[in-house]
């Protein structure tokens, strides 16, 4: 039953009003932790130094920039097949923030990869996977920008997402699949994570309150977009009930 009153835009507006500052003071206070732990506690690492720390904003960034495109797949099934009120509203919020993301992961990633690799960007698998993933980002919100109708632009929208959503098992399993110079999955893998726990918990800290900076972000583009579309329909009333409208 909350998921079918979440479908009501109106309940969704007061509800995600009374969460936004909950989630504002969450994503402060975790996030705050995670970056103290992070830049004054964490130790330098015996290989990279200092350089390591960029680990801290680029790994979670990456994370959330497919977490972000997941997120629009899902909203866009629920365009196509289960027609939710919401599910466009949801995509097109989501995609500016993923692109914020991705560009955070594309730009910190160039910066640890000169001092490491000695060079600032390589054609590699993983690096040029996620430049197409920022493109994608990017031609989805011009397309919804460009077709006036807003559901005529998300079922559109939804079909090129699904259609993109391929890409994310290439970001994924590109160090896997080829040769790159891209280290492969350190944190989340089968033997256990291979960074030292002095490392690894400021990670996830900052990985959870860089979580909640999304979440809070895409709240707040989702109630924006919901009152644009407001504005919409009334402007559309008013010009149909204007004197002469119908002439």
């Amino acid at each position: 039953m909350a998921l079918l009153d979440l479908a009501n835009p109106t309940r969704f507006m007061t509800l995600s009003g009374r969460l936004l500052p909950w989630f504002w003071a969450v994503t402060a206070a975790v996030l705050g932790v995670g970056l103290y732990l992070a830049l004054f506690v964490a130790p330098p690492d015996y290989q990279q130094g200092e350089t390591v720390k960029i680990m801290f904003i680029h790994v979670p960034a990456a994370w959330l920039a497919m977490f972000g495109y997941g997120l629009m797949a899902v909203s866009a099934l629920g365009t196509l097949v289960w027609r939710h009120p919401l599910a466009d509203v949801a995509a097109k919020a989501t995609a500016p923030v993923g692109a914020a993301f991705t560009l955070v992961a594309l730009v910190t990633g160039s910066l640890w990869g000169k001092p490491m690799w000695g060079t600032w960007w390589e054609w590699d698998a993983r690096l040029t996977s996620v430049l197409v993933l920022f493109l994608m980002y990017l031609g989805l919100i011009a397309l919804w920008n460009a077709i006036e109708d807003p559901n005529k632009a998300g079922r559109v929208a939804a079909v090129l997402i699904l259609v993109g959503s391929v890409n994310l098992p290439i970001i994924k399993f590109s160090v896997d699949w080829w040769n790159t110079l891209h280290q492969g999955a350190s944190v989340f893998r089968m033997g256990g994570s291979t960074i030292d726990a002095s490392l690894l918990y400021p990670l996830l800290i900052c990985a959870v309150g860089a979580t909640f900076l999304f979440l809070t972000l895409s709240l707040m583009a989702m109630r924006n977009e919901i009152l644009r579309r407001r504005i919409r329909a009334l402007q559309l009333v008013a010009v149909a009930s204007a004197p002469g409208a119908g002439a």
